[in-house]
């Protein structure tokens, strides 16, 4: 296998958390050849040794056979490792990684409960598996030559391990099929299990259902800066037009007001000195309006 065909070229070749666990797997088997050739079984995941060594639930997945063993792990790690990192940040790839070794060991308890677990592969068929979900066309190469899509290579792996775990079943030999096959299964509910919405978004999805007497009305999650700056300009806008346009009335009408208190006391004028008899009919009108407003009043 070769880097997928179509991989991000802003993706990171190694990321922080892919970085730490080759270092562990490597630390662990440099440990081996030179201090101490029996360290990497100690750290082995034995059934019957499991009430006195719980630990190594977690420690198998950082031990290997033989150098083969670790590059093979480490290598389909370091292809599908980093892109999901980056997706998903180094501490939740870190857990999952973890999960799915935890998944190979259940698997194989359920199944097996014989023979030694040692190496990555369970949590490296996890990491394999996520990918193939998440990016199911991506093409890599098989043997740097053949071209294939991550979907096909996944499905194709876990069914033959599955079928090679139900045969070694028969004729006693086992080779931790049911591991791999464990840690692609915890892979997928994993990351199933993340694609489904929590309990705040169905809140929030049933909170923005509209009404049953109103129509369906589409609600937008969020509006661009621009188009937020458009509408407050435009709110804006609106209300000095609607300002202005009150203090033009008020202004019409305050001078209508003072006009015709200048035309009624222009009548009052003329009445004290020349009397009654002298009004115009245009000004008896005036008095007369003048006089009904101050009745109803």
């Amino acid at each position: 296998m070769s880097q997928p065909a179509t991989y991000e070229h802003d993706t990171p070749r190694l990321t922080t958390a892919v970085q730490v666990l080759i270092a562990m797997n490597v630390a662990v088997m440099f440990v081996q050849f030179v201090v101490y050739e029996q360290f990497s079984s100690a750290l082995a995941f034995d059934y019957h040794a499991l009430p006195v060594k719980p630990w190594t639930v977690v420690t198998y997945m950082f031990a290997h056979v033989g150098l083969w063993h670790l590059l093979a792990n480490m290598y389909v790690l370091s292809l599908f490792g980093p892109r999901l990192e980056q997706m998903w940040g180094a501490k939740k790839f870190s857990w999952f990684y973890l999960a799915c070794g935890l998944g190979g060991v259940l698997f194989e308890l359920l199944f097996i409960r014989a023979g030694i677990l040692i190496g990555a592969s369970a949590a490296v068929f996890g990491v394999m598996t996520a990918y193939a979900m998440q990016w199911p066309d991506e093409e890599i190469y098989l043997m740097f030559v053949l071209p294939m899509r991550v979907r096909t290579l996944a499905v194709g792996l876990f069914v033959f391990n599955l079928v090679m775990g139900i045969m070694a079943t028969t004729d006693g030999t086992n080779i931790a099929y049911f591991a791999h096959v464990g840690g692609v299964l915890a892979a997928y509910m994993l990351v199933r299990m993340s694609a489904s919405p929590g309990i705040d978004q169905v809140r929030q999805r049933v909170a923005n259902l509209p009404d049953a007497d109103e129509p369906p009305r589409a609600i937008p999650r969020s509006m661009p800066r621009r188009e937020r700056g458009d509408e407050v300009d435009d709110i804006v806008a609106k209300s000095k037009a609607i300002v202005a346009k009150r203090v033009s009335s008020l202004a019409q009408r305050s001078s209508r007001r003072e006009a015709k208190a200048e035309e009624l006391n222009r009548v009052l004028d003329k009445i004290s000195e020349q009397g009654l008899d002298s009004l115009t009919s245009d000004e008896r009108k005036i008095l007369e309006e003048m006089s009904k407003k101050l009745r109803n009043d």
